[in-house]
């Protein structure tokens, strides 16, 4: 197969070797066996995915790692392990190949970059394997893999069936009431089996969650919700804190989600904040509650034995969910991909009266669009090792203008979409003013030669790297090289925090592209050997001829 080679940089080879093995990336000499690599690959895939550099070497020298760059002498030196990747790992199917290269460096490092697999991944031995920290362990025992299993939503705990009589669900007053109100003209027992809600004559889980008057009784410590009000900013809530005993919220899933949410916003607005006209009411948008507990309770892993925890804090909502996030879905695409752990489930309350989860798949994206309507810091998601944890913080977003500048930090332009994305502004005209309040300030520049259509900005003194010469408006910028090139007269070299001194500007960006103009006229280089924390200049050294 054709693998692609990329040529990096000494800043890029640095920022490699400087990295530690973790749950996410791995180091291995070329010595190594296909056979052994393949088990790597396998439990980055069934975790959370990384990568995988194969032709770096590791020594342990006075207690202190070092990694020294060898890698295959060419693409064919490495076609006993691409063959094997290939069988078993096909390129394009959540595996990607990179040969890397580096000036004045041995070989080519084969990097290997694998996504979260939406099912369960076998190494070249038969087992799968599972990443865990900076550990790779096989998967041997029957109980482990029903676990990975259900981690992936290959397997879904909601259709198992649970020993209680079929009356539990077919009698309730839940059926009762949706039969007349949805379903009127059929037996509720027929349309039951007709959804698969029960099965053998049992119910499945899905059924009991849904249409069981008391769930709680038949599926104990797997589904209840519990509500506590901490009266402290601090990261965590203690006995101390609490404003009165945890709330417990039971009953079926459709009620439940509605309780859960009625009682966290009415919470909430007894909670007091010192505004302009002394106390106020604090807000959240009702939108992103709704979304965001509507969505843990229809996806959480109800095989785990744990209640969904909403904390309430003075300054956050935190919505804690027992379980992973299952298939493919990461922390990074969970707004764009869709995989629902409890089809049965998602699909059953939609029929409902006033459904919660009215539009399918789109949840989280409403809850994210709310908060930046009330200009708040979007909700953040942490994986756990057993959980999910939703943070929805009281923290207002910075000023338009700091949020262009911050997405100028990244990315080497924004329109006029981007930052209305960005920002939550949906006028066109507010932006607008906002590009030309920071021209006039002259930190940002329009791009040369782009129509009104895709008009664009840059930060001032950004370079055209697909120019030959630099582009810039900023007029001192030859002043400044002047001065850095006399301060390398007398020094060895010069950091971005000393050249800023030297010249006297504030802007880490601005002084990084005057070490790029100098760097373009052949007049300085990166010193070698350096983090990127503690990355330096030097003037050109004179090479042997």
């Amino acid at each position: 197969m054709s693998i692609e080679v990329v040529t990096i940089t000494t800043e890029q080879l640095n920022q490699i070797l400087q990295k530690e093995e973790s749950h996410f990336l791995d180091f291995k000499a070329i010595e190594v066996k296909p056979g052994k690599l393949c088990k790597f690959i396998s439990g980055f895939a069934n975790a959370d995915g990384g990568e995988l550099y194969i032709g770096i070497d590791e020594k342990t020298v006075s207690n202190t790692k070092t990694k020294d760059w060898r890698g295959f002498a060419d693409q064919e030196s490495a076609n006993g392990h691409l063959q094997i990747f290939e069988q078993f790992f096909p390129l394009g199917d959540g595996y990607s190949y990179t040969f890397l290269r580096a000036e004045g460096h041995p070989g080519r490092v084969l990097q290997v970059t694998i996504l979260k697999s939406r099912g369960v991944v076998e190494a070249s031995d038969g087992i799968p394997y599972l990443r865990r920290s900076a550990q790779t362990l096989p998967i041997t025992t029957p109980q482990a893999l029903e676990r990975l299993k259900l981690d992936k939503g290959i397997e879904s705990f909601e259709k198992r069936t649970i020993d209680v009589e079929i009356e539990v669900i077919k009698d309730s007053q839940v059926m009762s009431e949706f039969i007349n109100a949805v379903v009127p003209t059929t037996d509720a027992e027929l349309w039951l089996k007709k959804q698969q809600l029960i099965q053998r004559n049992k119910p499945i889980i899905a059924a009991i969650l849904l249409f069981a008057d008391e769930p709680q009784a038949v599926f104990p410590k797997h589904c209840g919700v519990k509500i506590y009000r901490y009266k402290t900013k601090d990261s965590e809530g203690t006995r101390d804190t609490l404003d009165f005993s945890p709330i417990t919220i039971e009953g079926c899933l459709y009620d439940q989600i509605k309780k859960a949410v009625t009682t966290t916003i009415e919470i909430i607005e007894k909670i007091p904040k010192v505004g302009l006209h002394g106390l106020e009411q604090i807000q959240y948008p009702e939108e992103t509650i709704h979304e965001i507990v509507t969505n843990a309770l229809l996806h959480r892993d109800y095989s785990i034995a744990s209640d969904t925890h909403i904390r309430i804090f003075d300054n956050r909502i935190e919505i804690e969910n027992p379980g992973k996030l299952p298939g493919h879905i990461t922390v990074q695409n969970i707004l764009k991909e869709q995989y629902a752990r409890n089809g049965a489930i998602v699909r059953i309350i939609n029929k409902f009266p006033d459904p919660p989860n009215k539009d399918v798949g789109e949840g989280l994206n409403t809850a994210f669009l709310a908060m930046a309507k009330l200009r708040l810091q979007p909700p953040e998601i942490e994986e756990r090792e057993n959980s999910l944890i939703v943070y929805i913080k009281h923290e207002p977003l910075a000023s338009i203008e700091s949020a262009i500048m911050s997405y100028l930090e990244k990315h080497k332009e924004i329109t006029n979409k981007i930052a209305r994305k960005e920002t939550g502004i949906r006028s066109e005209a507010t932006i607008k003013q906002a590009f030309y309040r920071l021209r006039d300030r002259r930190l940002i520049e329009a791009v040369p030669k782009r129509a009104k259509r895709n008009a664009a900005w840059r930060k001032v003194g950004m370079i055209d790297e697909d120019s030959e010469n630099a582009i810039s408006i900023y007029e001192m910028y030859s002043e400044y090289e002047r001065l850095v090139m006399e301060y390398l007269e007398d020094h060895e070299e010069i950091t971005n925090r000393s050249g800023r001194e030297v010249i006297g500007i504030d802007s880490g960006e601005d002084m990084k592209n005057i070490f790029f103009r100098l760097r373009k006229k052949g007049l300085i280089e990166i010193v070698p050997g350096k983090t990127r924390i503690s990355a330096a200049w030097r003037k050109v050294q004179s090479r042997p001829t």
